[in-house]
């Protein structure tokens, strides 16, 4: 196991009815900003119990957050802010909103053009006091201090980490799930798993305890995966899927182990070109990725086969193909297709993005191996 230093503050507030917390959470005191995506909180209830929750407090809002937070909208919500002298955001809605929540927290502390802070790999060290109530299980964003923000004139989407945007409290209700639109769930199931796979699937860390806890929330979405398609108003089911999305970046299972991200960088690449769900994409570059590094994450592609999937018999390379096939397999019974040709896209796209990643002189994968020409390998194993 390798070294590491390990601190999360944030407080969850996990539960039906919870959002009634909100009134205790944020001091009276604060002048708070509220932001939110589209209108779903308003058909849902949740705008509603949260205005309810905080009846007594100063409160603005700022709504029209899209999917891949846009930098220009959200450069309009940091100067209402200064406006108006906000000093707490209240994010709710899903990865999105608390991802672009984040950015608007950092932006307004900081000093000249805000896009810079995503160029540099560096925290920006402060921010406004931020906090969560989470519509949409999936990118973890409630409980870590990343996020993720697009420009749309440039074809970027990039990531930035900042401690201080670290959310204060994140409530947690997993009746918000009984209303999302069944391809928002699969969404979310997929990047929470593909978020534990880049994380897990590396090279043997004798972490155990990590190991263990990741090959358990893998299990957990397994086996809540097709209950959710079939019924999203079982609570036990819901509360399962949303503590897991939660769990699966919240640095738990990162401690003292090696990380992947190639997935998630090449799949960023391909939504800033096209404009494809984050989970969508993950579940096109995954497989090609472990179809292309199989030698490179061997041992541990043995251990996800057995340990996972219970494959435990046969040859080494067939019980790899299986569980990379397995994994194929689960993506497409959520209902995402998993290959580029599905969304037209070819090799044009693919050739720009390994252009990218070779101007930045960048290279991926727990190693450091995956090189832009390997990512051309596994773009072209996807097509």
């Amino acid at each position: 196991m390798n070294n590491f230093i390990f601190q999360n503050p944030t407080k969850l507030v996990f539960g039906e009815g919870q959002i009634a917390q909100l009134a205790k959470l944020i001091p009276a005191d604060k002048h708070v900003m509220m932001t939110y995506g589209g209108g779903s909180i308003h058909k849902n209830g949740i705008y509603d119990q949260v205005k309810k929750a905080l009846c007594n407090h100063q409160v603005s809002e700022f709504g029209g957050i899209e999917p891949n937070p846009e930098y220009e909208t959200l450069m309009r919500c940091v100067a209402e802010c200064k406006e108006k002298n906000i000093d707490f955001l209240l994010a709710v809605g899903g990865g999105s909103v608390i991802d672009g929540t984040k950015f608007i927290a950092t932006a307004i502390k900081w000093d000249g053009e805000p896009w810079d802070f995503l160029l540099r790999p560096l925290p920006t060290g402060q921010a406004v006091p931020l906090a969560t109530v989470l519509t949409i299980p999936a990118t973890g964003s409630e409980m870590n201090s990343g996020a993720v923000i697009s420009r749309r004139a440039r074809k970027e989407k990039l990531c930035f980490f900042n401690e201080a945007c670290f959310p204060q409290f994140s409530i947690l209700d997993p009746t918000a799930i009984y209303s999302l639109p069944q391809k928002q769930v699969a969404n979310g199931i997929i990047d929470t798993f593909v978020h534990v796979m880049e994380q897990y699937l590396t090279y043997p860390n004798n972490a155990r305890v990590q190991e263990y806890w990741a090959e358990g929330i893998l299990k957990t979405l397994i086996e809540v995966a097709p209950k959710l398609m079939v019924n999203q108003k079982d609570y036990d089911t819901c509360a399962n899927f949303m503590y897991s999305a939660t769990m699966a970046l919240n640095g738990f299972i990162a401690m003292g182990v090696a990380q992947d991200w190639a997935t998630h960088m090449i799949g960023q690449e391909i939504t800033a070109f096209h404009g494809l769900d984050h989970g969508v994409t993950l579940a096109i570059v995954y497989p090609g990725v472990l179809k292309i590094m199989r030698e490179e994450k061997r041992d541990m592609l043995l251990r996800y086969a057995e340990q996972v999937w219970g494959i435990n018999s046969g040859a080494e390379e067939d019980r790899i193909d299986q569980a990379i096939a397995c994994t194929e397999d689960f993506f497409q019974s959520l209902g995402v297709k998993i290959h580029l040709s599905d969304y037209n896209i070819g090799d044009d796209t693919i050739a720009e993005i390994a252009s990218r990643f070779a101007k930045k002189k960048v290279a991926l994968g727990e190693k450091q191996t995956i090189t832009p020409e390997r990512i051309v390998e596994i773009l072209n194993q996807v097509k």
